[in-house]
């Protein structure tokens, strides 16, 4: 439905019910990795400042997070399969939740993104074929960047335990007091890994036809939403993204026909990646529209939005919610900001995007009260 107000980026501010959660306005922060947990990928105290300071946002979705041991890629990120990491999220879904805030928790394996380093016993990354991606890297504590692993093809039972990890982690989510989940089916990672055929190359029931490659992520989805609530289970998708050394020989027929699985279950919500992530929004070629036209709940649009075109997005109809990456990292008042036309903060030019133990870079990034405050 087109929406038309006196100011134009109103539009992002009006309330939204997005399954069974209500949401204060249109603006969603992104899940971004910031690579600062604890012991045993525990998120801590810093945290829970982080995500607090940004509970102005319409929803967070949180961090992506590891549902397993073989789940990590990459140091210092936070996990959701044991107990002292569901007690660490709880305390950070506390502290949003006392400043009025709605948060979701995105569940995460990164699949052949990763490392023996990271893996039980140093084994071989999971993946839906033996593989080893170019050009993709980590980063070893101690060692330094290093290109990810040789991954090997995962065993019919292995696919069936990863789906029960989904679960596991959904119910541990709302156990911690998370609003709800996204399951990562994007960037590049496990669950995308399934769906495009450069990585994918199994001849069994989850290889081969666009139909059995959208199978996992199906069943994962299904899943997550028979667990914590169909009202309370969104996906992330990135169908023309390149990142992490992905690509498909027919992008728009494999995503098609993921939503349209995707729209049986009855989902509160798709998160879709326009272009590639963290780049050009135009970067191939692809019909956005088609694919909200075969999903039924709330569509929720990414990627290089400004105030001025996430509200022509939402005022136009093609969105329901745009949810802002970066400028959340450097503006935890960021809604405000768009709202009042007021500049954006800069980075800070010597603190780190991913790492770094301290609070700078994290949550030292001044709010506009703040700011005024200083220069009084």
């Amino acid at each position: 439905m087109t929406q038309s107000l006196h100011n134009p980026v109103d539009v992002l501010f009006q309330p939204f019910q997005l399954g069974e959660v209500s949401l204060a306005s249109r603006v969603v922060m992104a899940p971004m990795t910031r690579s600062r947990a604890g012991e045993d990928e525990v998120p801590g105290a810093l945290a829970a400042d982080y995500y607090a300071q940004r509970a102005t946002a319409g929803l967070i979705i949180a961090e992506a997070t590891q549902i397993s041991a073989t789940a990590q890629g990459y140091p210092f990120t936070p996990g959701i399969y044991t107990d002292a990491q569901e007690a660490g999220w709880r305390s950070v879904t506390q502290a949003v939740h006392a400043r009025g805030g709605k948060i979701f928790l995105q569940l995460w394996h990164t699949g052949r993104v990763s490392h023996t380093a990271f893996q039980p016993e140093g084994q071989a990354p999971l993946a839906p074929s033996a593989s080893h991606a170019d050009n993709v890297f980590t980063f070893i504590p101690g060692e330094g960047k290093a290109r990810v692993s040789a991954s090997r093809a995962m065993t019919l039972e292995e696919i069936a335990g990863v789906v029960a990890d989904y679960r596991s982690a959904a119910r541990r989510a709302r156990a911690a007091g998370f609003d709800g989940v996204e399951v990562h089916g994007a960037n590049g990672y496990l669950l995308d890994q399934f769906l495009r055929d450069s990585a994918n190359h199994r001849d069994d029931a989850y290889g081969g036809s666009i139909e059995n490659r959208t199978r996992l992520l199906f069943e994962v989805a299904q899943a997550v939403a028979d667990e914590i609530g169909t009202g309370r289970t969104g996906v992330r998708l990135s169908p023309v993204s390149p990142y992490n050394g992905l690509s498909d020989s027919n992008p728009q027929a494999l995503f098609e026909r993921a939503v349209e699985r995707l729209d049986t279950l009855g989902l509160a919500y798709v998160h879709v990646v326009e272009g590639a992530t963290g780049g050009p929004r135009d970067q191939q070629p692809f019909d956005y529209a088609a694919l909200r036209a075969r999903f039924r709940g709330a569509w929720l649009v990414n990627n290089s939005y400004d105030g001025a075109l996430a509200a022509q997005a939402v005022a136009s109809g093609r969105a329901d919610l745009v949810s802002f990456g970066r400028p959340y990292i450097f503006n935890p008042d960021l809604a405000r900001r768009l709202r009042e036309g007021a500049p954006l903060n800069e980075k800070f030019e010597d603190a780190l995007i991913y790492g770094g133990g301290s609070a700078h870079g994290y949550t030292d990034y001044p709010t506009l009260d703040e700011v005024a405050a200083a220069q009084a």
